[in-house]
């Protein structure tokens, strides 16, 4: 009997999935529990694994496109098994007919995969041309007549590489949507260009989760600077102590703010619409940069652990983090985030709460500054942070005596070892 491959919910927050590769071809022998795709979900790209034995029949997504969580993209089912009443026939379109030496025999029930591929698209008179969302703004902004494409997709269905061959053989349209032009200012003279480049699943779930907590949740913001001049001391002396001994400045606020949590549970909380949870354990979310975003993997109980070890984890994360190789564990169940710009000279900003956390941190760059004391102006290490704050859970003095801890700590460092 035949199996279906479904798209999977590979992470928590996963709505749909872009399909990166199929690793497994038709007419591949195939076992429960192998890899047979490689999927970019919201937050990493993740393997896909097969759910029964035989040989991969059908598959009926192309690499780089998008489907709905439990949609039908492929089929694994016995060389000879008749699956047209599963795909409808668009497996012909989807890949090549099975290799030799797991073809069906000639007096099998042909395959969907040996049907013949589509020649011509449906025209107007049929009905809605079967297109992706994609397919279709592109045909729009280029003047496309989607009547006229032969789709190559499943089912004949018209995607982004059918507008883009149709673009230089078809005259746009007067109803074409004017496009924004870029000027090439390294050659005068030049056509203007421009570059579309598709959404990807991270920043889809960058805008939706974003758009969830400006919007609807009263924010205010408390801006603090506090001296670090302790904390390079510090650190200093850990280097002179050996290489193993070496955080940065971010373990150092990381573990701070992990123990000022646990001295100010009402900010290490979560906003459930009709109640307010409250930590007693304090998981932060670390914000990473990467080429599609930010993602927010979480260190653990960093209020219980040292700062060395929270540096080799921070480590460890931001390059996982950087080549979507975090598992979904890794980036859920933050109480708290922390977002630090400082490297990049940012001197002060304020960050977006993920919901549904109550705040989140944003740490700004360490700079030598004139204070006045005792008389004369000394050099001190100063460093501002904004804590962003959901008034729906914490009030202003709530959160301002959070970061008077928090302060209390960075400018006594030796206050965290006790």
């Amino acid at each position: 009997m035949a199996t279906k491959v479904m798209m999977e919910a590979l992470s928590p927050t996963m709505e749909e999935g872009r399909l990166v590769k199929w690793v497994k071809n038709v007419g591949d022998a195939v076992k429960s529990g192998e890899t047979i795709a490689e999927v970019e979900t919201d937050k990493a790209i993740m393997e896909m694994v097969a759910r029964g034995d035989g040989v991969l029949r059908a598959q009926l997504i192309k690499e780089g496109e998008t489907s709905a969580i439990g949609a039908l993209i492929g089929v694994i089912g016995t060389a000879d098994e008749d699956i047209s009443g599963l795909t409808g026939g668009a497996s012909a379109a989807a890949a090549p007919a099975p290799s030799p030496a797991v073809a069906a025999p000639a007096t099998s029930t042909p395959v969907a995969a040996a049907a013949p591929a589509p020649t011509a698209a449906p025209s107007a008179s049929a009905g809605p041309v079967r297109s992706s969302p994609l397919a279709r703004r592109l045909a729009a902004e280029r003047g496309v007549d989607l009547s006229a494409v032969a789709g190559s997709g499943p089912g004949g269905r018209v995607i982004r590489r059918d507008i883009e061959a149709a673009g230089s053989a078809q005259t746009p349209t007067a109803v074409a949507v004017p496009r924004p032009l870029v000027q090439d200012s390294n050659r005068s003279g030049s056509t203007p260009t421009v570059v579309d480049v598709p959404l990807s699943q991270m920043r889809k779930t960058i805008a939706r989760r974003l758009s969830e907590s400006i919007g609807p949740v009263p924010t205010f913001y408390l801006t603090s600077e506090i001296d670090m001049t302790a904390v390079g001391q510090m650190r200093e002396q850990m280097v002179a102590s050996g290489e193993q001994f070496k955080v940065s400045v971010n373990d150092v606020i990381i573990k701070a703010v992990a123990i000022a949590l646990t001295r100010h549970p009402e900010v290490n909380a979560h906003w459930l619409g009709d109640s307010i949870r409250y930590f007693h354990e304090a998981h932060i979310g670390m914000a990473v940069a990467t080429d599609d975003g930010l993602i927010v993997p979480v260190i653990r109980n960093a209020h219980l652990k040292g700062m060395g070890e929270i540096g080799k984890e921070a480590k460890d994360f931001a390059k996982r983090a950087r080549e979507r190789k975090l598992a979904p564990a890794e980036y859920s169940g933050a109480t708290f985030s922390v977002s630090n710009l400082g490297m990049f000279g940012i001197d002060q900003f304020t960050a977006i709460i993920n919901p549904p956390e109550a705040a989140i941190l944003a740490v700004g760059a360490t700079e030598t500054k004139p204070v006045w004391e005792n008389g004369q102006f000394v050099p001190r290490q100063r460093m501002r942070v904004t804590l962003s704050c959901d008034h729906r859970i914490i009030d202003g003095a709530v959160g301002a005596k959070f970061l008077q801890t928090l302060r209390q700590l960075l400018e006594t460092p030796m206050m965290m070892l006790f």
